[in-house]
């Protein structure tokens, strides 16, 4: 057999002046041999790997060449597509022998995922026979270019190599490589790089190929960054790869990044802290896999650090996510090029082609880790499902129950969202007692005491713990005003996320019930379709917001309940209800069952418009609801990831459209087509991109009928520039006596370090960063912005903007922070006292219009379903009680 040449030459980026060729030696590969028969990425693509910055299809394409010439060793399995249709897509590859068994070794992963029915002896033998499996992820952030290349070499190199090594591989192991999570950011990322490249590529940080234009490629369609996604499961690139994962329950899971370019290489074991929740045993095979790691990284000489940085804490990246379910998960981190070429601050030039190097070396060394820890790692596996099912049987918190009776929507939301997580959910199919309260039939409930009992903690329990020696060293840090390592929110619970009630009980119970569907909504109903006058639908859930913002695009007049009243019919409707008469709506008889179908809502018929309390449907109090058209600030100085969460609550889980404009526009731009404008939170000075003219325009805007909606700290603007009478806190501080420039002062004695502590800290700063925790907050009701809302929410806190109240006279303080801030997580103790009663969301009325600030994002990662009504209310409340002239 005529044998190619050796791995080396598809690592030379032959554009590059700085690159030299790469012997084999240096890759560690010299006795390495290529067959022929296999098409290298250059034979396909046209040009070497790592000369060219791939496109999406350009991976695709070589990927459909490999599976169709090797169809007994490689399966190509579409999991999806991205919000712009491309392909989503991981191969499975092996030796013929695994393949042919692929559907069997499937059947095996189920088999011994569910430790609840596989028997001791069935598992035995399944972890004797089956292959171990690695799912390597690439590009999850499109503008980490590297990592993708590395799949196209990887796969050649395990279909090609003809050595004994490589073999033992793929008989030992299945490996999925999905080459590109995130195509849509890749692509923008690619053809806007290539857009500013020259006769030569510079390696300036400061050039234009260094600094992608508003939004960077790292996130999605709807500029999500991807890897937080892996809780909500809001985006079709992790939930259908989520989808695969529970399919396929592969043993180690790894996610290729990269990371700024002065650094070197970051693999496995992770920084402090770890999440309690992640086991010994895992713990001891992420050093395993890191060590071996860092044996292939010293053959080859290159840099590499771990135990920095990149914490295993939170649970909601794909480097986390399958650890709750058995896997070992982990991140790798390249210093990226962002380009062909970049310099260092030390001067060194660092290439595209060395992080394809390096990624493709560390992608070898972990298959060699589960190739060699193949039983060991099934082993594993089986024992930490089994190990859930016993603790979750002794747990005090065994079953968590969720009626639904205070938010249906959002209780169908959860069950389904747990049954996408691979949790097994129950629904009662009759009413039962359990730890003396009664339950409803219909009620959902989930037993720990399941294979998934880890993920099912991570996901509903209301706190995880970081450990006490991590936090006793953040608070020393920040005493000596070094950083702190808190790398990302330390409090997600689903339950608290979704504001919905719920118990737990330390027993399952016994009653008839059906397993949860994947279904986010259950099609509603109308009670009495036949109704003479016309129709009332509760207000206070989404399945109310989908029927609102539906009839509203279908051309239905709709009235807002100015307040609860009740009907002659016995039942009670809460403000905020909608009501839909057949004299405002001639052609809503034909569409009502339709609408409550797909929305999920329950509508109740009306045969008369006689209430016996509270406003007749006639009456002032009862707003029409205009069909807004809502303007979205778009573009610097707007941060990306917020306008792309906004965008997408309001566009794909309310179900309205929204017009995106950018600053620059704005400041020209005549608003009288819009009712409503957002202002997500910002990266930069809106002032100074509006200008006095732009902002004095938005200002009559307001004034004119216009609804403000400002999200985070685009509050503060709001504020700069006098539109919301409120202003930002400084930090709790007691100034001690400080010194000047007073070349003698007085005499300081200190009795205690913690008066020299005192003393040195600075007075007149702002209030500590806070990294995310779940705060608590209370609801004045008294308010059309608070319709169908409860009286106490959960948000999520994030930063050190604490905003003073309104006085009345200006305005109300609709949503406030609780007396006791903390629902989850860590908060800093000044931080928790400052934070009380002071506002999370101020209404302000100016002349006709109105401004409406929240100072978080309600919209935060688009998992905070539980603040979805009072955004709904902000929108679409706050254009009916505009009063525009019109």
């Amino acid at each position: 057999m005529r044998l190619k040449h050796l791995v080396a030459s598809f690592l030379v980026a032959t554009v590059s002046q700085w690159h030299p060729a790469l012997s084999a030696q240096e890759l560690g590969l010299a006795s390495t041999t290529y067959s022929t028969s296999t098409p290298s990425p250059a034979e396909v693509l046209g040009y070497p790997i790592a000369s060219r910055i791939s496109s999406p299809d350009a991976i695709e394409h070589y990927f459909n060449q490999l599976a169709a010439q090797f169809p007994e060793q490689v399966r190509m399995i579409h999991y999806g597509q991205s919000w712009e249709g491309r392909n989503l897509y991981v191969i499975a590859l092996s030796s013929a022998a695994n393949m042919n068994n692929f559907e069997a070794f499937q059947r095996g992963m189920q088999q011994l995922s569910a430790a609840d029915t596989t028997s001791e002896r069935e598992a035995q033998q399944l972890i004797n026979t089956l292959p171990a499996s690695i799912w390597l992820s690439y590009g999850v952030h499109g503008n980490e270019i590297s990592s993708p290349e590395a799949a196209l070499l990887t796969a050649y190199h395990l279909l090609a190599a003809t050595d004994e090594q490589t073999q033992g591989y793929l008989n030992n192991t299945i490996v999925f490589i999905d080459p590109l999570q995130n195509p849509d950011g890749r692509a923008r990322f690619v053809s806007r790089y290539y857009m500013t490249a020259g006769l030569e590529h510079s390696a300036d940080r400061f050039s234009a190929e260094h600094n992608e234009p508003w939004p960077s490629g790292r996130s999605n369609h709807y500029l999500f960054d991807l890897n937080r996604d892996w809780l909500a499961l809001t985006q079709p690139e992790i939930s259908g790869q989520v989808d695969t994962l529970l399919v396929n329950m592969p043993l180690v899971y790894v996610d290729l990044h990269e990371m700024g370019g002065d650094t070197s290489y970051y693999f496995t074991p992770e920084a402090d802290p770890y999440n309690p929740l992640i086991t010994p045993k895992q713990r001891q095979s992420l050093w395993d896999i890191g060590e071996n790691n860092a044996r292939w990284f010293d053959a080859q000489g290159y840099d590499y650090f771990t135990r920095e940085i990149f914490d295993a804490f939170y649970p909601g990246y794909g480097a986390s996510w399958p650890l709750y379910h058995g896997s070992i998960s982990m991140t790798y981190e390249m210093a990226s090029a962002r380009g062909h070429h970049f310099r260092t601050k030390d001067g060194t030039i660092l290439t595209y082609g060395d992080g394809v190097q390096r990624h493709f070396i560390a992608s070898l060394a972990t298959i060699e880790s589960v190739s060699q820890q193949r039983q060991a790692l099934l082993e594993n596996f089986w024992q930490y499902r089994q190990q859930g099912i016993r603790l979750g049987a002794k747990s005090k918190q065994r079953t968590y129950l969720f009626p639904g009776t205070d938010d249906r929507a959002g209780a169908q939301r959860l069950a389904a969202l747990l049954t996408r997580h691979g949790v097994q959910v129950n629904q009662a199919k009759q009413a039962f007692k359990l730890c003396g309260v009664n339950y409803p039939a219909g009620t959902f409930w989930v037993d720990s005491a399941q294979p998934a009992h880890y993920m099912v903690r991570t996901l509903l329990d209301s706190d995880i713990a970081m450990d006490d020696e991590f936090l006793a060293e953040q608070e020393r840090r920040r005493a000596n005003n070094l950083p702190d390592q808190i790398y990302d929110v330390t409090a997600w619970s689903l339950p608290l996320m979704f504001n919905l009630d719920y118990q737990t009980c330390a027993q399952a119970p016994k009653v008839a019930s059906v397993p949860a569907t994947r279904d986010f909504i259950k099609p509603g109903q109308v009670q009495h379709v036949d109704a003479k006058v016309g129709y009332l639908v509760p207000w206070g859930d989404m399945n109310a917001g989908r029927f609102l913002t539906a009839a509203l695009r279908a051309g239905f007049t709709v009235k807002r309940a100015g307040a609860s009243f009740t009907h002659k019919n016995g039942t009670n409707y809460p403000a905020g209800s909608l009501i839909l008469t057949h004299a405002d709506n001639p052609q809503l008889r034909q569409q009502i069952e339709s609408l409550a179908a797909q929305t999920g809502a329950q509508v109740h018929g009306v045969d008369t418009s006689w209430v016996t309390a509270g406003p007749n449907f006639g009456s002032n109090q009862n707003k029409k609801i205009h069909a807004p058209n809502i303007l979205l600030l778009w573009d610097e100085p707007v941060q990306s990831l917020s306008a792309g969460h906004t965008r997408y609550v309001i566009e794909q889980q309310f179900g309205y459209p929204v017009t995106a404009m950018r600053a620059q526009q704005l400041r020209a731009a005549n608003l009288a087509h819009y009712q409503v404008v957002i202002l997500p939170a910002l990266a930069g000075s809106l002032s100074q991109v509006l200008g006095e003219h732009g902002t004095a325009s938005l200002t009559r805007w307001v004034e004119q009928g216009g609804v403000l909606i400002t999200l985070g700290n685009a509050t503060e603007w709001a504020v700069q520039e006098d539109l919301l009478s409120s202003a930002l806190e400084r930090a709790i501080s007691e100034p001690a006596n400080r010194h000047g420039d007073e070349k003698y002062v007085d005499a300081l004695v200190f009795d205690s370090k913690a008066q020299w502590q005192h003393y040195i800290t600075p007075a007149d700063v702002d209030p500590y960063w806070t990294s995310g925790v779940l705060a608590k907050l209370d609801v004045d009701q008294e308010h059309w912005l608070s319709a169908g809302v409860k009286p106490h929410l959960i948000n999520v806190t994030v930063g050190n903007k604490i905003y003073r109240p309104l006085n009345i006279q200006h305005g109300r303080n609709i949503v406030s922070y609780s007396d006791d801030v903390l629902a989850s997580g860590y908060l800093w103790a000044e931080n928790q006292q400052q934070l009380r009663h002071k506002p999370f969301l101020m209404w302000q009325p100016r002349r006709q219009g109105m401004v409406i600030s929240f100072t978080q994002e309600p919209t935060y990662r688009a998992y905070l379903d539980g603040l979805n009504v009072l955004l709904l209310n902000a929108i679409f409340g706050g254009a009916a009680h505009a009063t525009p002239l019109r």
